[in-house]
């Protein structure tokens, strides 16, 4: 999402400039995070200028797909995100930018994308579960040599490869 700074300064003259865009993030879907896929997102608000800074104020909707944390299949996750963020085009206000967070503007096009992305990876929960009880397609229970016992099974399975131990225990029991 990217605009010219005469563009801005035109229309916020007498108003804020205003915008509302549909932006596609799916490059966050190759980041290394729990992003398995992103719709793109809808980005709106408004920007205000104050001699070489420019304040926007938006927000950001959509949905992503992220694993659960206990069965590994898609939960969609909708989000929206209120961002407040300030460009300047002046290279003085370096010392602010420490502690206000000022983003410089690099020559005429200001490009709001990295910002965009940069609100919605701060929005990505630390786990979501899946409100299904038993998902078919979750993590599997079973493989190739081993299976998952929770606590609650009772039941009494005994090793195949100790199978001809027991032979002899019983054996050892019927002498005496």
């Amino acid at each position: 999402m990217k605009f010219t700074l005469s563009q801005i300064r035109k229309i916020a003259v007498n108003k804020p400039f205003e915008f509302d865009e549909i932006v596609d993030v799916s490059e966050l879907e190759t980041m290394n995070n729990d992003i398995r896929k992103i719709k793109p997102v809808r980005v709106h608000g408004k920007a205000d200028i104050h001699g070489n800074q420019f304040f926007f104020s938006f927000l950001i909707e959509g949905e992503m797909v992220l694993p659960c944390a206990r069965t590994l299949v898609d939960v969609p996750y909708p989000f929206t995100v209120k961002a407040n963020e300030v460009f300047s085009t002046s290279s003085y206000d370096e010392y602010d930018e420490e502690e206000h967070e000022i983003h410089l503007i690099d020559g005429e096009v200001l490009d709001v994308t990295p910002i965009i992305k940069e609100n919605i990876l701060l929005e990505v929960p630390f786990r979501v579960f899946s409100k299904e009880t038993n998902p078919e397609e979750g993590a599997p229970s079973k493989g190739n040599g081993w299976e998952f016992i929770s606590e609650v099974k009772t039941e009494k399975t005994i090793d195949p490869r100790l199978k001809k131990l027991e032979s002899l225990l019983k054996n050892n029991k019927k002498e005496k």
